[in-house]
């Protein structure tokens, strides 16, 4: 049990403490959302989630007191076994402590929430309180599908921290571009995306890049035992941990559980189809790897397609031993469309033509976009502009896109307009 003695500790303790410095990063997370609603910041573990929560406290003291908030990790040592009925003397102590502020607006940030059974119950009390805004966070997806959908009852407004973005990154590197960049910039935008492609987003690998390696091995590690193998009750670690070497080994492929399970019964490796599909979901949950499914207007038949599988970081592939330069921008691209919240999904034709990724809106289907690192090599070109034209046809759909790493143009074939664009344009001018 957690005592009032504690709580009254942790709540001045970050209040004398103060926020730590930031590196600032586009979240788009509001600090004002209507009363009795929660807002529910989820993504992987060491995405960020608890930077954007201090960068968040950081905009509401431009016009109030660090007072008027409160920011409890419940990933402390000394919050291990805390429970939902615990949780309730947050705000009585606090109030003991400022009792100046009963009639001000408080904010109640709870990061890594998921470690408190029941928590949602302690939460839909305190938002049913006069003037408190509720922010939670978490490293499980179930933030934003199960619990909340279940517990909650539509009362929380959720959003998606994901690793730094190339404009993140350059932030961090302090490079700043211009809306049109010199032959100059270009060249040092093409070796930093280069870098950052190589090494993925996670804040802590772009900071201390020195130690990238160290680190990004060290997420993972966590992220498997401490997220899945711990959460999740597994016993069969062999079994997982070849689970999730064949899945980064099937980046931006198509990936058969049923090939896998026969791998499996080869070794002598004892398992069930069941279980590999409970630990594949196990690793969607916290944000590890992306099954993306095949476009088609029967759900029944798309959720039965083969999956592609992306993973959360290039920088996970590339200490794997994933370096091809085609799978690495895939890979990428396809987490940049999940950061922009694109409903995605792939394309295959009754031909086998594919398409990377198809982009819907509003139960249509707005863009169509291949991924090319090179079209130097003409049945490369031709392979991607049959699967677009193919696609095109089949679908209604004229908005044709190839994104490669350094060319730009656009072609009329066959009656289409395909546009050509260089990835870091792609990225840095969103419009385009």
């Amino acid at each position: 049990m957690i005592n009032k003695e504690k709580w009254g500790e942790i709540i001045r303790e970050f209040h004398e403490r103060g926020i730590p410095d930031l590196i600032e990063r586009e979240i788009n997370i509001p600090k004002e959302v209507p009363l009795k609603r929660a807002v529910s910041i989820i993504g992987p573990r060491r995405s960020g989630k608890t930077y954007s929560m201090f960068q968040l406290i950081k905009n509401i003291l431009k016009g109030t007191s660090i007072h008027q908030t409160i920011y409890i990790n419940f990933e402390r040592i000394d919050l291990e076994g805390v429970r939902s009925e615990d949780l309730i003397n947050i705000v009585e102590v606090y109030y003991e402590i400022y009792p100046q502020n009963k009639n001000k607006k408080l904010w109640l940030f709870l990061d890594e929430i998921q470690n408190v059974n029941d928590w949602e119950k302690y939460v839909r009390t305190v938002l049913d309180a006069k003037d408190i805004q509720v922010f939670i966070s978490g490293s499980s997806s179930k933030l934003l599908s199960k619990e909340i959908a279940t517990s909650m009852r539509g009362r929380t407004l959720t959003y998606k921290i994901l690793p730094f973005s190339f404009e993140d990154y350059l932030n961090v590197k302090r490079e700043n571009i211009g809306k049109y960049p010199t032959s100059i910039e270009k060249a040092k935008i093409l070796n930093k995306l280069k870098s950052y492609l190589e090494g993925g987003g996670y804040p802590e690998a772009i900071i201390y890049s020195k130690e990238r390696d160290k680190i990004l091995m060290d997420i993972t590690e966590t992220t498997i035992f401490r997220d899945v193998i711990e959460r999740y009750k597994i016993r069969n670690i062999k079994l997982l941990k070849l689970l999730i070497k064949s899945l980064i080994n099937s980046a931006a492929r198509e990936f058969s559980i049923h090939k896998f399970y026969n791998f499996i019964r080869t070794t002598g490796i004892k398992a069930s189809k069941t279980s590999l599909y409970n630990y594949v979901d196990a690793l969607q949950d916290v944000f590890f790897i992306f099954p993306l499914r095949k476009f088609s207007y029967s759900y029944k038949e798309g959720e039965q397609s083969l999956p592609k599988i992306y993973v959360i970081d290039n920088g996970i592939l590339t200490i794997n031993g994933i370096n091809e330069n085609g799978r690495l921008i895939e890979n990428f691209i396809f987490i940049e469309l999940l950061r922009r919240g694109k409903e995605i999904n792939y394309y295959k034709s009754a031909d086998n033509k594919e398409v990377d990724f198809l982009i819907m809106d509003k139960k249509r289907v707005k863009q169509l976009i291949q991924v090319s690192f090179s079209l130097d090599d003409i049945k490369t070109k031709e392979r991607e502009v049959k699967g677009l034209l193919s696609a095109s046809k089949d679908l209604h759909c004229n908005n044709l896109m190839i994104i490669t790493w350094n060319y730009e143009g656009e072609e009329k074939i066959k009656g289409k307009k395909i546009k050509f664009i260089p990835l870091w344009k792609w990225l840095l001018i969103k419009e385009a």
